[in-house]
């Protein structure tokens, strides 16, 4: 019996060749490279699919126009006299709301396998997240835009002047971007798309109501005005108020940037090693 041995083909042009793996070390600018142009790839999905910015274009001048006319007489005593206290927290509520919808976004993004591609690419490992959330800020701006320009519209005039509405404007769009990366983790980490937004809202809603956007905290029971000392949208709220109405920077304007810095410390690395095991 004649035993034939055939022997393995010698590597050369031809031979095929492993899918090169997502890279850990790379340089900083190669990162931000990346995850610019993992941006604008979730600019591109946004062009072709313009439904996306229902909430953020429909829902601020929904939302301005029912809240000032509804609570503007109880709580002002007018519209006019609302709007000072009412445009700031709405502003904060309507974009940080929007944010959710990042993790939303995310998790069915992964439900359809479009992430396992991003694993066998040499590229920064959050670029693939921090692409899908940098793009989402053009969400924020939107929704920035159109509730400040509906104030405007119903009477609204900031006394912090230009100055002042763009920098809460941009303080905003930041510290909602920070908030992104906790949708993220819960994006990634969750079983469903309707149970990220659940678990979402259920901590959202009570912690946007309760920070003082449509009312004042001084008017709220003691123990919520205890709560919203470590209440992070409390003090996005105030900051966004004291700009707005008189282009003041104070503590709570400190706080809000250095919260919002330290919770993408926190949680973008937590993300990134979640969606590496899970994605």
């Amino acid at each position: 019996m004649t035993t034939t041995t055939i022997a393995a083909p010698a590597p050369g042009r031809h031979a095929a060749r492993a899918l090169p793996a997502a890279v850990d070390h790379i340089s900083l600018k190669q990162t931000a490279a990346n995850s610019l142009t993992m941006a604008y790839r979730g600019l591109l999905k946004i062009k072709h699919n313009p439904e996306q910015l229902f909430d953020v274009t429909i829902q601020p001048i929904l939302f301005t126009a029912l809240f000032a006319y509804i609570f503007g007489g109880a709580i002002g005593g007018s519209v006019h006299n609302y709007l000072p206290v009412l445009i700031p927290g709405i502003l904060v509520q309507t974009v940080v709301l929007t944010s959710v919808v990042t993790g939303t976004q995310l998790r069915e993004d992964m439900d359809k396998g479009v992430f396992d591609r991003f694993k066998s690419l040499p590229i920064a490992r959050i670029s693939a997240l921090a692409g899908a959330l940098i793009a989402d800020m053009a969400r924020y701006g939107i929704a920035t835009v159109l509730t400040i320009v509906m104030g405007l519209i119903l009477g609204y005039r900031p006394a912090g002047g230009v100055t002042g509405v763009v920098v809460a404007g941009l303080v905003v769009v930041f510290c909602s971007f920070a908030v992104s990366w906790i949708w993220a983790l819960v994006g990634v980490t969750g079983k469903s798309a309707a149970s990220v937004q659940g678990i979402s809202m259920m901590i959202m809603f009570p912690l946007t109501f309760m920070s003082g956007a449509f009312a004042l905290v001084s008017t709220m029971p003691g123990w919520i005005q205890g709560i919203n000392k470590a209440n992070p949208i409390y003090y996005m709220v105030s900051a966004c108020r004291e700009l707005m109405n008189g282009n003041l920077y104070t503590t709570n304007l400190l706080w809000s940037l250095v919260g919002s810095a330290i919770v993408i410390v926190i949680f973008a690395p937590l993300a990134v090693r979640a969606y590496m095991r899970r994605a």
